[in-house]
């Protein structure tokens, strides 16, 4: 309740920000507050048994896909005659969220299950991150969950001036193409990752995921024109079974109580990736476009993310192994 209250709040000082320093102060509120989908797959967590997770873990993820579905075309729309507005239409739906979360949603952790009392020793990242060196196999797992989200920034770092420099799309052609990958990730997360997880088990969705999403990105780079790109969507898609399975993996690995410490560990992670990789991803695009760049090729930025999933692919070939059994506390 705490995050969304406070992206809601960051939401509206941009609406209203005069200048860069309000941004900053508005992204500075954000990020104290930001903990929003590490709590929430906590509760799944919470909620669900051990072999259901994976499953859920998608359906988590298909919130985020469709927001990136409707979000894209609202603010495209919203925008155009008035930028503050997609802020403000932003800012309603945190506080609606806010409302709804406080006098509906129940608290999924009992009482009893509860560490026993809350030290500000452990309330920073590194403590959060001594976690995934508390238990088995955590840490292994945790680095292909930093790579794909390094590889994943890609898409919020470059994109819109990708898409408009190789493509010559405008706003709306490219909100039009985001919502579409929305879609598919909808469609994989909700009708894919259950059975694909059972067919093949958590470790074969990790490996699939970080295939396709490698495979996904390489094409991406490629792509000569942009139907070229948008036919390979739906390969790019099934890096969307990657992190159900990577999060039922560890999920597994971890007590009851401390599930919402392995989320807040992840989202320490994926911090750091959003810290380093925009300027990773930025320079390398903005270099790879020069008039005298040596390598002329746009899609620089993109390979690279895709090397960063082909790493990760060969570190879960090692580190992806089925789970032991649900750990019980005493």
């Amino acid at each position: 309740l705490i995050s969304i209250f406070g992206l809601g709040i960051d939401f509206i000082v941009m609406a209203f920000a005069p200048n860069m320093w309000w941004l900053l102060i508005g992204r500075i509120v954000s990020g104290i507050t930001a903990s929003s989908f590490s709590t929430a797959n906590a509760y799944v967590a919470d909620v669900t048994a051990p072999e259901d997770r994976a499953k859920f873990f998608g359906l988590m993820g298909s919130a985020f896909s469709f927001g990136f579905l409707i979000g894209p075309v609202l603010g495209g729309f919203l925008g155009k005659d008035d930028l503050h507005l997609p802020f403000f239409a932003a800012a309603g739906l945190c506080l609606i969220n806010f409302v709804y979360g406080y006098f509906v949603l129940p608290e999924s952790l009992p009482v009893e299950r509860r560490a026993p009392r809350f030290t500000w020793i452990k309330a920073n990242p590194v403590g959060a991150l001594r976690t995934l060196r508390s238990h088995a196999g955590l840490l292994g797992l945790a680095s292909v969950g930093f790579l794909f989200h390094m590889a994943h920034i890609v898409l919020p770092a470059i994109f819109v001036f990708y898409m408009g420099h190789r493509y010559g799309w405008d706003v709306r052609t490219i909100g039009f193409a985001m919502s579409g990958s929305g879609i598919l990730g909808i469609v994989v997360q909700v009708f894919l990752v259950g059975p694909i997880v059972k067919r093949i088990g958590e470790r074969g969705a990790v490996l699939a995921g970080a295939f396709f999403g490698a495979l996904g990105f390489a094409m991406y780079g490629y792509a000569p024109n942009g139907w070229f790109y948008l036919a390979t969507m739906p390969v790019f898609a099934l890096m969307g079974l990657l992190m159900p399975g990577l999060m039922g993996l560890m999920s597994r690995r971890t007590p009851p109580n401390e599930q919402g410490q392995l989320q807040g560990a992840m989202q320490s992670l994926q911090g750091i990736a959003a810290i380093i990789g925009p300027s990773i991803f930025g320079l390398t695009f903005a270099w790879s476009i020069r008039n005298d760049a040596t390598l002329n090729i746009p899609g620089l930025a993109v390979y690279l993310a895709a090397a960063f999933l082909a790493l990760a692919l060969l570190i879960a070939l090692k580190v992806a192994r089925p789970a032991p059994p649900e750990p019980v506390t005493t």
